[in-house]
């Protein structure tokens, strides 16, 4: 991300806090460049396992519209997408954590700095695009639809 993209994914991202100038001294002393930042004012996040998120996103990726921010977990063992508020008290799906109201994600600084094992996938622009509950959903199933008929029919004739 460059220059002026990266300041105003900054000023969207710190908009959520409380307190921006605090969120903003976090990413600058923290080693791991990562600061706390509150679910369900500007967005919730839907967090997937790691497999399934990974499938989600590249059939996300097919779409044309970017999708919204995506967080990936260390080692990729969880995805977290960034949705509207109040996606997650609606949500239902098995596997599938929801962050809003009351919660907090660890979000990296949306540059080039490392973040703990935290890292961007999909960074934010600063336009404030989040992805889509719909077509999550129907990217989801389609993931899950492809790991399923990849697994080997065991014991079948």
């Amino acid at each position: 991300m460059q220059g002026s993209e990266s300041r105003t994914a900054v000023d969207w991202l710190v908009s959520a806090a409380a307190d921006p100038a605090a969120c903003r001294w976090e990413w600058e002393r923290n080693p791991r460049g990562v600061a706390l930042l509150p679910a369900g004012r500007r967005w919730d996040v839907l967090i997937l396992p790691g497999e399934l998120g990974h499938r989600t996103l590249a059939v996300l990726g097919l779409l044309r519209d970017r999708p919204g921010p995506v967080l990936a977990g260390p080692a990729g063992t969880r995805l977290g997408f960034f949705v509207p508020a109040g996606t997650a008290s609606g949500w239902v799906g098995t596997g599938v954590r929801g962050a809003g109201p009351g919660t907090w994600i660890a979000v990296p600084y949306p540059g080039l700095r490392a973040g703990g094992g935290i890292r961007w996938l999909v960074a934010p622009d600063g336009s404030g695009t989040l992805t889509d509950p719909g077509t999550l959903e129907l990217a989801m199933e389609a993931a899950a639809q492809a790991a399923q008929a990849a697994q080997p029919r065991g014991g079948r004739p």
